[in-house]
């Protein structure tokens, strides 16, 4: 259904207030749901309002409804620019086959392996950044470097701000949101048209999950079940309790998810079991060649509010 009609009165796109991770569904004004912290919201990154490129206003994007009743979401002229990938790609007979075409046809398009840059230069540094040195940073420290430039991506294309990098990201500016622009800006990771890749990551991604799903998963085709786990489940409930197991929880602008329960029980006291809509993942097992994220079970996906079943290990 379309999701704008569903909005009550007053929460559409033209009456948005700013803020990115409160609920439009929701008939609770946003000071209701997140404390006052005495500022105006322009000093809140909570409620601000942000641009992007998929064509879904960010606070919808971010909402419970959205999340329940998601649609197709594609990032705007990453096919059109690169038609000859995604025509290669639909003559692919298998998965294995369509991700070697994807990271071949990467490696090509943005010269991951050049063969005249001295290997010790600027120049080859430059070079070596890639979606795969990312993804495997974030494997490594989620709230490092790496994550903050995937965050910067997430917060560029789809337009929901970031609520936790090393410390929560509250009012602005402060100590957490210089720590986290500076290190979205630095160029360990942030060269390369890195954020051009990671745009074909999540278009060869979803053209992925359409014409092969997702492995060993049954279900609908819309959402994937997963779970996570975690330890500061209070600070993430928008509605209802842990105790009585069905609650509403606001995660990141992106997340790790697992999937399995016994896996996402590694992580955490409380587990949280998930319907992710299938067009917010962006990495899960099976998708690319070689190892990439730390869990063989870790799918990357959009954050938001999410309606959740809580159980407690």
């Amino acid at each position: 259904m379309p999701i704008e009609s569903a909005l009550p009165h007053g929460t559409g796109p033209g009456h948005a207030q700013p803020g990115t991770l409160s609920s439009p569904a929701s008939a609770l004004d946003a000071s209701a749901i997140s404390p006052d912290t005495g500022g105006t919201a322009d000093a809140q990154p909570h409620r601000w309002y942000s641009t992007n490129l998929v064509g879904v206003p960010a606070p919808v994007l971010a909402s419970r409804l959205f999340n329940e009743h998601p649609v197709p979401l594609h990032i705007a002229g990453t096919r059109e620019a690169h038609r000859g990938l995604f025509a290669l790609l639909d003559r692919c007979a298998d998965l294995p086959e369509a991700r070697d075409v994807f990271e071949h046809y990467v490696a090509i398009a943005f010269g991951l392996q050049p063969a005249d840059a001295p290997r010790d230069s600027a120049e080859a540094r430059r070079w070596r950044c890639s979606w795969r040195r990312l993804l495997q940073g974030w494997g490594g420290d989620a709230n490092g470097p790496a994550g903050a430039v995937l965050k910067g991506w997430v917060e560029s294309r789809f337009g929901l701000v970031p609520m936790f990098h090393k410390a929560r990201l509250e009012r602005f500016p402060s100590p957490a949101w210089v720590s986290y622009l500076e290190e979205k800006a630095a160029s360990r990771y942030h060269g390369n048209c890195i954020h051009q890749q990671l745009d074909l990551l999540y278009e060869f991604s979803q053209w992925a999950l359409t014409r092969f799903g997702l492995p060993r998963q049954t279900g609908d085709d819309t959402h994937v079940r997963l779970w996570r786990g975690s330890t500061r489940c209070e600070e993430q409930l928008v509605a209802g309790r842990l105790q009585d197991r069905e609650c509403t929880v606001r995660l990141n602008s992106i997340a790790s998810f697992s999937l399995s329960r016994d896996e996402a029980g590694c992580f955490g006291d409380w587990v949280f079991e998930l319907q992710v809509p299938r067009c917010k993942l962006l990495v899960w097992p099976g998708l690319l060649p070689g190892k990439v994220l730390h869990g063989e079970q870790e799918v990357l996906a959009l954050g938001g509010d999410y309606p959740a079943q809580a159980s407690c290990q």
